[in-house]
């Protein structure tokens, strides 16, 4: 028996190491899932092994000038990131197409080579020209563009490729996804899709191209500053670079090529792909500062960024990626001189990102998936815009993919955003569409199908089917139920599919049974899912009617972006100017606010509007001071001066000075992130008021009222129930007294008479012992036997009573003496008499409950709350500051922002970089830090302060226009 189980686990073992020598043997990979999906389930033959990836091209000779010897003859990057977990498998290929399709353009489509960018054009043919490219020297045609096909199967198309070339670069393709070096990890890399959704090149939105508009000019004219003025400069912009430098090194050293580093704990975080945001995004600032040795290093670790796989998300958050890496990428390509640099890798990598992100636009109305699904097995299947995405991300695309445009002579990247501003005009102007004409809300529908029209659509299609239904099927069947007639399913199967089928214009919608699934299934050909067909529509909001309008998060960017973009595109695109007057109108009608406060400052804050039925009507009102609607005082400087608007340049000012206010207001010298304020009833004249300040802090002054008028009658019904309380207990202390000297008395009686009890029985039996022993003797005992002793039987008597009495006391609670405790010698008091309710409360008085608020949250004057008391070192007010000492010339922005540098750097400093806080409020010197430094920090706010105390000429407004996240991009001349 023993030997037959060890034979068993010879056998086991041996079988299992045959197993693992034969699989070693046919494939050290060991990963056969591709030949599943290849069509090749079940086959016992050994597959072909695939050839390896082509290596990536060699260096373009044509560009070999741009960069200097030490940088020719790289190695190919070598893309290093942690191992994913396992991808999903690969969706299986589309069958053969059928009989009508061109087999020759589809073997073709397999075996074409890797499309190369054609050399980059510039705005006069020569280099280093950063103008607006001009038109070919075969014009071509500028036909009024058509509405973008629609439901159309996907194809190789033979001219739209042509705009759509890869600049020579080789992505991955599903099929050839390969392991890691251990051989048991796959990286799952993105792989460029055939477009469901093609724009013939006929039909792009061409780039505005030709000689500039005359423009304003925005900087102020700075005369020549004096050698005192010029130290003192001199000396905080030193002091700003010294904390820039400090922060890129604590980068570098604890995270390098990571998103973000961790200033408190040393560490690193990603939340934006892990594909070095901090560096990415701080390109330009070390270049503006001077770090060009740093900037240099950076570069370098730009090569290895591999933007076609991630570990750390399954989703692209395009907007974020656009504004941070895409717009990194062109701001330091433009900085370090553009084509006449020798940094050409950032135009390289742009156009690489750029191409990956160019499929969120393959949706039937254009408008971006914005939270991109990356991998093969979703990239791969239709798509079509969210039913609810913020304005900001929606519309804060377009400076960036305009910049590639020109900087690449590609009009497929201005057409992508061009489609998506002439949504917004749409929606502007159409009538009624919003609840503020002129201003978006917050979140709209970008789906491009109007479901309630298909709804109704889809229910007259199946009346109209309903009499051929009732012919056919006589057999009445409960609903849920299904006939086991084979005859009428195979019929209803076969309607079902007729219907289906049909793509007249009308018709072609199916019954949606069930809520669409936000992953489009995996398709089995070109065609599109069965319920794909919807009746369009243009953006609109996500809720009927109502919706929130303001300045802040969500929406804040996408109006940056249409003055920015008119000086972008040379004022060759009317749109942008008229886009923005109308907002800028819009903001000033229904949105601005004056704070009432102590000392009657003349500033000004945006609030947020909320509409519940559509229309202005009955609009409610948030009167917010966000740190983010601080951009606002630079958009409107920058929009007045431009478009010679210059109330909206006071406007601006008033703006800036709002969020200069709340810094120094503020404990800890800075903005919170969110907080509410008192408004004025009008923005000309406004006195400070005490009392409406409290009643804002305190909105139930009246009903706190009601509950001291309360508190008063009943601490008066206490008051008396305490003296009448007092009094009984005074009078049961007289009543123990006497009944202890009853009890006293009662004590010396008994004593008494059983003393002479004691006596009696002594002389009684002193007489029977004296007695003579006669016969009568034992008559006389045996007759006296019955008689008892009267003292004897009275005192067993007493006794007895006495237990009695006690035993009753115990039981009977209402007794004189009250109940008896074990254990305790004295008598408790009466349940009615020594319980004595809890006394009232004092509630808070109007005036104290206000000072209690204002003493506990530390809440400035003019404030109503503070609902987040976070700093997370955002730049919005130090931007609005530039931008008024850049347009107006006057030094007291710079001692503005001067105050705001040193309380920042004062409570966010660490030794690595610097943390955002917790509470602004806070007095203590040791504030909470969250442990966060965003991308933002060294990309927007410290360049800002530099450039505050920098020369005007450094970034000149009237050479450069900045992204939302202060990325330059020259402007054309």
């Amino acid at each position: 028996m023993l030997r037959l189980r060890r034979s068993r686990v010879l056998l086991v073992c041996a079988f299992v190491i045959t197993v693992l020598l034969y699989h070693v043997s046919r494939n050290s990979q060991w990963d056969h899932a591709q030949d599943v999906w290849q069509g090749k389930p079940g086959s016992h033959t050994p597959p072909k092994p695939r050839p390896p990836p082509p290596p990536r091209p060699p260096p373009r000779p044509e560009h070999d000038h741009e960069h200097k010897p030490d940088h020719q003859g790289n190695k190919p990057p070598t893309h290093k990131s942690p191992p994913p977990p396992p991808p999903p498998p690969p969706p299986p290929p589309p069958p053969p197409p059928p009989a009508h399709d061109d087999t020759d353009d589809r073997t073709a489509a397999k075996q074409e080579p890797p499309v190369k960018l054609p050399d980059l054009k510039t705005d006069d043919g020569a280099k280093g020209g950063y103008g607006l490219p001009t038109k070919a020297a075969s014009p071509e045609p500028t036909t009024t563009l058509p509405p973008v096909p629609g439901m159309k199967p996907p194809s190789h198309h033979d001219d739209y490729p042509k705009q759509n070339d890869d600049a020579g670069k080789q992505f991955v393709d599903p099929a050839d996804l390969q392991a890691d070096a251990e051989g048991t990890v796959t990286t799952e890399h993105w792989s460029k899709p055939i477009e469901w959704f093609p724009v013939p090149t006929e039909s792009l939105i061409k780039l505005p191209t030709g000689t500039p508009k005359p423009i304003p000019s925005v900087q102020f004219a700075f005369g020549e500053e004096s050698a005192a003025a010029k130290e003192k400069r001199e000396s905080r912009l030193a002091k700003v670079k010294a904390e820039a430098q400090r922060a890129w090194f604590g980068y570098k050293k604890y995270a390098w090529t990571h998103d973000e580093l961790k200033p408190v704990s040393n560490m690193s975080n990603d939340p934006f792909c892990g594909w070095a945001a901090t560096l990415v995004d701080s390109l330009d600032t070390l270049w503006i500062m001077g770090m060009k040795e740093e900037f240099d290093d950076a570069v370098e670790a730009v090569k290895e960024i591999d933007f076609t796989t991630t570990p750390y998300r399954d989703d692209i958050p395009v907007f974020e990626t656009v504004i941070r890496y895409l717009g990194g990428l062109l701001g330091a390509y433009d900085v370090a001189g553009g084509h006449e640099s020798k940094y050409r890798v950032l135009l390289d990598k742009a156009v690489e990102l750029a191409e990956i992100l160019m499929s969120v636009f393959d949706t039937p109305n254009r408008m971006p998936i914005l939270y991109y699904q990356w991998k093969p097995f979703f990239n791969h299947q239709p798509k079509r815009a969210s039913q609810s995405v913020s304005v900001a991300e929606l519309g804060s695309l377009s400076m960036e993919f305009t910049r590639l445009a020109q900087l690449t002579g590609k009009d497929k990247y201005y057409d992508a955003i061009a489609r998506i501003t002439d949504a917004f005009e749409d929606l502007q102007d159409r009538e009624n569409a919003t609840a503020i004409p002129g201003l978006f809300p917050q979140n709209l529908d970008a789906s491009g199908c109007n479901r309630t029209a298909t709804m109704l659509l889809q229910d007259k299609l199946e009346a109209r089917k309903k009499p051929a239904d009732d012919d056919t099927n006589t057999q009445q069947v409960p609903g849920g139920y299904e006939t086991r007639d084979e005859k009428s399913s195979n019929r209803t199967i076969a309607d079902r599919g007729s219907a289906a089928g049909n793509k007249t214009a009308s018709a072609g919608f199916q019954k949606r049974e069930a809520s669409p699934n936000p992953v489009p299934n995996p398709t089995t050909s070109k065609a599109l899912p069965p319920d794909w067909d919807c009746v369009p529509q243009g953006l609109v909001g996500s809720t009927w009617g109502s919706g929130s309008y303001s300045m802040g998060g969500s929406q804040d960017s996408t109006y940056e972006y249409f003055p920015k973009q008119y000086l972008l595109l040379g004022g060759l695109e009317a749109k942008y100017r008229t886009m923005h007057e109308k907002t800028a109108e819009a903001v000033k009608k229904y949105l601005l606010f004056r704070p009432m406060a102590e000392g009657d400052p003349d500033v000004l804050f945006s609030a947020k509007a909320v509409s519940y039925d559509g229309s202005v009507e009955r609009l409610s009102h948030e009167w917010e001071a966000t740190h983010l609607t601080c951009f606002l005082g630079g958009m409107f400087g920058l929009g007045g001066k431009i478009f010679e608007r210059p109330e909206d340049v006071e406007i601006g000012k008033k703006l800036a000075a709002g969020c200069v206010w709340a810094y120094e207001v503020m404990p800890a010298g800075v903005m919170p992130e969110y907080s509410t304020l008192l408004p004025c009833n009008h923005l000309d004249e406004c006195h400070y008021d005490q009392k409406a300040w409290y009643a804002a802090l305190d909105p139930r002054g009246d009903f706190r009222q009601q509950e001291m008028d309360r508190y008063v009658v009943d601490k008066a019904k206490w008051d008396q129930k305490v003296v009448e309380m007092k009094q009984r207990e005074a009078e049961r202390k007289r009543d123990e007294e006497k009944q202890g000297l009853v009890e006293a008395e009662k004590k010396t009686g008994a004593g008494d008479s059983q003393q002479k009890s004691e006596d009696s029985s002594s002389s009684q039996l002193k007489r029977n012992a004296t007695a003579p022993a006669s016969g009568l003797q034992r008559r006389d005992s045996v007759e006296s036997e019955p008689v008892p002793n009267s003292n004897q039987d009275s005192t067993v008597s007493e006794a007895t009573e006495d237990k009695v009495k006690k035993s009753n006391e115990f039981i009977n609670p209402n007794s004189e003496s009250g109940f008896t405790q074990f254990g305790n010698s004295g008598k408790q008091k009466p349940v009615d008499d020594s319980v004595l309710p809890p006394e009232p409360m004092k509630p808070y008085t109007h005036e104290e409950y206000v000072m209690d608020r204002i003493k506990t949250e530390h809440i400035p004057s003019g404030f109503v709350t503070l609902q987040d008391k976070r700093y997370i070192l955002r730049p919005e007010a130090i931007e609005s500051v530039w931008y008024m000492y850049r347009i107006t010339g006057d030094p007291v922005w710079q001692e503005h922002g001067w105050r705001m540098f040193q309380a920042v750097v004062r409570t966010t400093q660490t030794e690595a970089g610097h943390s955002a806080i917790g509470d602004v409020t806070s007095t203590s010197s040791a504030v909470y830090k969250i442990d966060s430094m965003e991308s933002f920090w060294l990309a927007e706010t410290l360049k800002y302060f530099y450039l505050l105390f920098a020369e005007p000429g450094v970034v000149s407004l009237d050479e450069w226009v900045l992204n939302t996240e202060a990325h330059p991009f020259r402007r054309p001349t």
